[in-house]
């Protein structure tokens, strides 16, 4: 029987089985796309110098463009959950209400993951994200000319759109340019962008200060930080491998294959897809969860001064940006899902050192190693999803399914702002009534911590898979799966080679 009819229930009963294996299944793809199975030892974990060696000058050039493209989406999206406070008090209303311009920027997400993203994969990686910046860019300034509390949250939600559109081809950009091995380790780096983005944006914060209309010098920041990097990115050349898929024949059969291939792909991997949106809606909220209202939680619940709040921000993370590096790093050795769930269960048991301390140095080191593992798990979702992804579809598949995921989870700094807004605790230090951040936060995250571990262990894995040397997309037939497993590898013909565990032993 072959994997493709193998029951899901087998296939999660072998997933979880294969964590607690030390060789992994590997799907051999000759260059006819045929696959076969054989079992693999990991390769010896590389030290992170020697791997950054094999990067080329001009594979460094699309990962920085990648991971800058990343940061400037992060900065824009954090000046606003920042500033909560700041905004409330500008138009005089709740944070609740402020909570949902966050809520209405992630559920248009999607939309332009899906419009960016095929664009990317259609057209190429650059002049779709060269679009996405400026347009992204132009609504930051659009922002802060809104006059009213209804103009603002109509800006909000179209600049979502754009939000949305910039995952996908940033991650695809930065990764499939990269070596196998190195992909882990860089990996890490690309999905620190956005704990970088909110360094940046508390940092601001700190320098900008608290008054009402303070947010408006980060927004223009921000604004021009996107903008610069749509330009960057116009001074250097397309993706080598879109263009070596565009050189396999010209635009009109390109065009008829690639739309062929879509349906194929949905009717295919429709199960792959749904799979991965469940995943992403999970580390969505988990990220939300745990970041969004985590200045205001400071703020309102532990008494801190702006200042304070945004000094522990930026150590909070730092402890992200470190996080996600080494175990995205570590995930090339142990495995995608191996370093997740560990990441994962390891947050649940930092939880009560992450709200309970009271002082601005207790709650920045708490909330360093708080990160260091939320983000720790998100550093290893970039390479994942690349590696799950079909093919064709690397800048599409990865910012449709994170940003539906985004759609799903966004009312999720809403829903924590409303609990902790209607809900009040005791201040230790003073005996003053305030709102229950702290309870909140820490509730959802353990709820969302252990979904996240037990979808993870359930999931498919493909860690390792060179898919810089796949075919290029076609109309043709996906590649037939068999059931034949040959140690003898003298009789394969050499192609790709993809780690997948969903594979019939």
């Amino acid at each position: 029987m072959s994997s493709e009819n193998e029951s899901l229930l087998t296939k999660a009963k072998n997933n979880v089985a294969d964590l607690f294996r030390w060789k992994t299944r590997v799907h051999v793809i000759d260059i006819h796309g045929n696959e076969t199975v054989e079992w693999q030892s990991p390769k010896p974990l590389q030290n992170p110098i020697s791997l950054f060696g094999k990067l080329t000058a001009l594979n460094w050039l699309f990962f920085l463009v990648g991971f800058a493209a990343w940061t400037a989406d992060a900065l824009d999206f954090h000046t606003l959950s920042i500033k909560t406070t700041e905004f409330s008090k500008y138009y005089d209303v709740s944070k609740t209400s402020v909570t949902t311009a966050i809520t209405l920027t992630l559920l248009l997400r999607s939309v332009g993951a899906a419009i960016f993203g095929v664009a990317g994969d259609y057209w190429g990686r650059k002049y779709p994200m060269v679009l996405n910046m400026w347009i992204l860019g132009a609504l930051q300034i659009a922002t802060i000319y809104c006059r009213t509390f209804q103009e603002f949250l109509a800006v909000r939600a179209i600049f979502g759109l754009a939000m949305g559109g910039v995952y996908g081809n940033a991650v695809a950009m930065a990764l499939e340019n990269c070596p196998v091995e190195a992909r882990g380790l860089m990996s890490g780096i690309l999905q620190q962008g956005y704990s970088f983005g909110y360094v940046i944006g508390a940092c601001v914060n700190l320098k900008v200060g608290d008054a009402p209309d303070s947010w408006k010098p980060a927004f223009w920041g921000a604004a021009g930080a996107s903008i610069a990097v749509g330009f960057i990115r116009l001074l250097f050349p397309e993706s080598r491998q879109f263009v070596e898929a565009k050189k396999s024949g010209k635009r009109g059969a390109h065009s008829a294959a690639f739309k062929k291939e879509i349906g194929k792909v949905f009717r295919k991997e429709w199960k792959m897809m749904f799979y991965c949106v469940i995943l992403m809606t999970w580390f969505n909220y988990y990220s939300h969860s745990s970041q969004d209202s985590y200045t205001t939680f400071m703020k309102a619940q532990k008494g801190l001064d702006n200042d304070g709040a945004s000094r522990a921000s930026i150590l909070m993370k730092t402890g992200a940006c470190v996080g996600g590096t080494i175990i995205g790093w570590l995930s090339q050795f142990v495995g995608r899902r191996r370093a997740i769930v560990a990441a994962a269960i390891i947050s649940c048991c930092m939880i009560p050192a992450w709200i309970l301390p009271t002082t601005e140095r207790s709650l920045s080191a708490s909330g360093f190693f708080m990160q260091f593992f939320v983000q720790g798990a998100w550093g290893v979702i970039p390479i994942h999803l690349s590696e799950l992804s079909p093919v064709a579809f690397r800048s599409s598949f990865p910012g449709i399914t994170y940003q539906v995921g985004n759609m799903i989870s966004s009312p999720s700094a809403q829903i924590v702002n409303a609990i902790a807004e209607s809900h009040f605790i005791r201040r230790k230090s003073d005996g003053e009534l305030v709102e229950a951040y702290g309870p909140t936060m820490g509730i959802a995250t353990v709820i969302i911590a252990l979904g996240i571990a037990l979808t993870t262990a359930l999931g498919p894995e493909k860690c390792g898979s060179h898919f810089e040397a796949a075919p290029v997309p076609s109309g043709d037939a996906l590649p037939e799966h068999t059931d034949d497993v040959d140690d003898d590898d003298s009789e394969k013909e050499k192609g790709d080679i993809v780690h997948d565990e969903n594979a019939k032993r």
